[in-house]
């Protein structure tokens, strides 16, 4: 009997009829109760047996502040009680658009919704059966290469009319064509690319759309133009192929993307049209509640055990990230063993998030011993590996391990590997062996954006301006493309350099571009949280507006920072109560302190006036 399952009849055992209440429908809806000052009602805190441990995961019960379980659909208050450390961790978990982020592959990986390598968009990919072992060991045949050259080279916005003229040369597309183009697409993070493929086959009727057609391109939608954008074109689906695949698909970026209300709304919904209830849609609502409210965590494994759901290798992974970001090492470790019971290999991720954890927790003795194993006995036999241990020793502080494996992989540097290598010296602040290792990866190979966003990390980190201008010139003369990483690593340039006018100003330039890539939530939050320093309402107020154009709905820590400029600048809030509310938006005690304070302001301010 597996440990979800040991869960539940610990639940029964203790007594709590709550939980017996709650284990026989699947519906979260507010509820109301005192909190102590942790935000958590202490009369419900319950154990999840051998993989949750005591004083983190808590079984909130029909008490909670937060949700209870009836019918069959969720919905909660966001953000209604979180801590601080769980506030910082939604504003650096959301990777928008799901760029890769070289600091935190782990949480990409997670977010990607990858999980054993199931994905929610399995977009005409092929089996190996139906790829030739020629092929596949060339990624790409003939056609493939033509087709997907042609996509290539041509201009940013033009895909299209290039695919017109390569058709009337007579080339003709299968599926299968189609399939390894945007699977190189798709490696390549070209997803603007990859959804002008998509609208150019649908448009002229160039292939028969299928369910994992039309997910493949509600995920390209998601991505690079919104999840409004992304329900719209669900409604244009054919209602035969609006199946699992699809609702999964979109469930997928909602999580990625950090929206809680959309992710809770995306689950209901398949679960009010039938679809089964999967361990991949529940891993999703573990992804998005590490993220936002740890808390939720345990109800959504005591639906997994009503369900009769098990845990998969990527629910564990969630999972022990989660306590490690709740810095609860014990109960991350006691997940691993319970993990390892169940018969799952800990793979490198896994050790990856173990080595991160306990170098965060000062465990520096145990984080080494994971970096041993993962480096195995021999490491030119597992050169791929390096990636991984130069960003992890650079974490620990260990430039000469961080030497001693740069050496291993130099005789054969692959680009990410070369990557991590300069992110792992500017980490160390050795910026000019970074650039050393950069100014080789430009001579070998055709850098993309996201590369030069890692180097021009380490200068905006180190304040350095005039190096950040002239990578930026350089990137321009080479032909990349500028995007979020790029906006967002020069807004913090600027931001370093104290030249926060200068930083908002790329930011109104990065919202005019018309090349359908959002800004990122970090980025917007970045200049906010300067104008709140200063006390400056008026711009303060300007970029909260922004980032509702921007298509972000507000979330408690938008909320935190704007009401920070008011307390700041020592002025009332007028307002701002029935403006969270209307966003279903609930303080935690440390918004509810800072509200305390503008109310403050607001009774001096009317004193002043009748005196």
């Amino acid at each position: 009997m597996w440990a979800l399952h040991r869960t539940s009849l610990r639940l029964r055992s203790q007594g709590l009829n709550a939980g017996a209440y709650r284990a026989s429908c699947v519906k979260l809806v507010p509820t109301i109760s005192a909190e102590n000052e942790a935000g958590v009602d202490q009369s419900h805190q319950t154990t999840y047996g051998r993989l949750m441990s005591t004083n983190k995961f808590y079984y909130t019960g029909c008490a909670s502040p937060k949700f209870s379980v009836s019918r069959r659909e969720l919905s909660s208050r966001a953000g209604a009680s979180s801590t601080k450390e769980e506030d910082n961790d939604l504003e650096d978990g959301f990777l928008e658009l799901k760029e890769h982020e070289s600091e935190n592959e782990y949480e990409a990986s997670l977010s990607d919704g990858h999980e054993d390598g199931e994905q929610p968009h399995d977009e005409l990919e092929l089996s190996d059966a139906e790829i030739d072992p020629s092929e596949k060991k060339s990624q790409a045949g003939k056609i493939e290469s033509e087709l997907f050259r042609t996509i290539l080279n041509a201009p940013g916005l033009a895909v299209r009319p290039a695919l017109d003229k390569w058709v009337k040369k007579g080339n003709e597309l299968s599926r299968k064509d189609i399939s390894l183009a945007l699977l190189n697409l798709r490696k390549r993070k070209m997803y603007g690319r990859a959804l002008q493929l998509f609208e150019w086959l649908e448009s002229n009727k160039k292939l028969e759309f299928v369910e994992k057609d039309y997910a493949s391109r509600l995920d390209l939608t998601a991505k690079l133009r919104g999840l409004y954008k992304a329900e719209k074109y669900i409604e244009v689906v054919p209602k035969s192929f609006r199946g699992e695949l699809v609702y999964r698909t979109l469930l997928a970026n909602c999580a990625s993307q950090g929206n809680l209300k959309k992710t809770e709304e995306t689950f209901n919904k398949m679960k009010d049209l039938g679809l089964p209830v999967t361990v991949f849609a529940c891993n999703q609502l573990l992804l998005i509640y590490k993220r936002v409210d740890k808390k939720k965590i345990a109800d959504v494994l005591l639906l997994m055990d009503k369900e009769n759901i098990k845990p998969s290798a990527f629910t564990y992974k969630v999972l022990i990230d989660a306590k490690g970001l709740s810095n609860d090492i014990d109960g991350m470790d006691q997940i691993v063993e319970t993990m390892k019971a169940e018969g799952i290999e800990t793979d490198i991720q896994v050790q990856e998030a173990l080595a991160r954890h306990y170098t965060s927790a000062g465990l520096k003795e145990k984080a080494e011993a994971i970096l041993k194993d993962i480096e195995g006995e021999n490491l030119k036999e597992t050169w791929w590996r390096c990636p991984t241990l130069l960003r992890l020793y650079a974490n620990l502080g260990n430039a000469d391990e961080v030497e001693r494996i740069w050496k291993v992989c130099e005789s054969r540097p692959g680009v990410e590997a070369s990557l991590a290598a300069v992110e792992a010296w500017g980490k160390l602040q050795k910026i000019e062996k970074a650039e050393a290792v950069f100014d080789m990866m430009s001579k070998k190979w055709k850098l993309s954006a996201r590369h030069y966003s890692v180097l021009l990390k380490i200068y905006a980190n180190n304040k350095m301006v005039t190096k950040g201008k002239d990578l930026i010139k350089r990137m321009a003369d080479n032909g990349c493309e500028i995007g979020p990483l790029t906006w967002d690593a020069l807004v913090r340039l600027y931001i370093q350099a104290g030249k926060v006018e200068k930083a908002d100003s790329v930011l109104q330039k990065a919202m005019q571009q018309k090349n359908h890539r959002k800004v990122m939530f970090r980025t917007y939050m970045a200049v906010l949280e300067q104008y709140a320093k200063k006390g400056d309402v008026h711009n303060s107020e300007k970029i909260f507006h922004k980032m509702r154009q921007g298509g972000y709905t507000s979330r408690l820590t938008q909320f935190q920072t704007l009401i920070q400029a008011y307390v700041t600048a020592k002025i009332p809030a007028y307002g701002i109560r029935e403006r969270m509310k209307a966003d279903n938006i609930f303080p935690n005690r440390h918004l509810a302190n800072q509200l305390v304070l503008v109310d403050a302001f607001n009774k001096s301010a009317v004193s002043d006036l009748l005196e």
